[in-house]
């Protein structure tokens, strides 16, 4: 059996925040990204959501600059896609999706479909057996949903804590988990 595996790029694929946090620090104070502790950071330096979004599509206008959250993510992709039908599931501005798609070619991440939605949230209404992404807002929508969810763990999802998702640390943790699953179902 073949799982529906959603795997979200912002956190999880690509290291958006670094780029991110890089504009934010010539432009305002100086913030690290071990100092990200919570999902709605920005909140707490009077930055306002509207132009928190707004910055990090600016952001993705130099795709090339934006890292990848590790190195050989396209390997890893490829191994996930050999366990299923891996989508990219990415909650985002429409005037970002272009250059999303470039990033994601330069760094040869396997996958067959794109499919973006303007609020996280939303994910969780979509058919898939199984979600890959940073989001605690995401993970405890998705999870409300009966949805099954592999937590990348970054500092601002550390205080999500739901033993029905599983926290990883490297995308390449989620390859046996994955892989488990299947052979459950089988």
């Amino acid at each position: 059996m073949k799982l529906k595996i959603a795997l979200d790029v912002d956190g999880v694929l690509a290291d958006v925040i670094e780029s991110w946090l890089s504009y934010n620090n010539k432009i305002r104070s100086v913030i690290s990204k071990s100092e990200i502790s919570e999902w709605d950071f920005w909140k707490n330096y009077d930055i306002d959501k509207f132009d928190f979004y707004t910055e990090l599509s600016t952001c993705w206008r130099s795709w090339k600059d934006i890292p990848p959250t590790e190195s050989n993510i396209g390997l890893t992709t490829t191994r996930l896609s050999n366990l299923g039908t891996v989508d990219i599931v990415t909650a985002r501005d429409e005037s970002t999706h272009n250059d999303v798609k470039k990033w994601l070619k330069l760094h040869k991440v396997d996958f067959k479909n794109y499919v973006g939605v303007l609020e996280g949230v939303e994910k969780s209404k979509l058919n898939y057996d199984v979600f890959i992404d940073d989001s605690p807002l995401n993970a405890k929508s998705m999870l409300e949903n009966g949805k099954s969810v592999i937590l990348y763990s970054q500092p601002w999802n550390l205080s999500f804590e739901d033993k029905r998702a599983t926290r990883i640390y490297e995308l390449k943790d989620a390859v046996p988990i994955i892989n488990k699953m299947i052979n459950s179902n089988e």
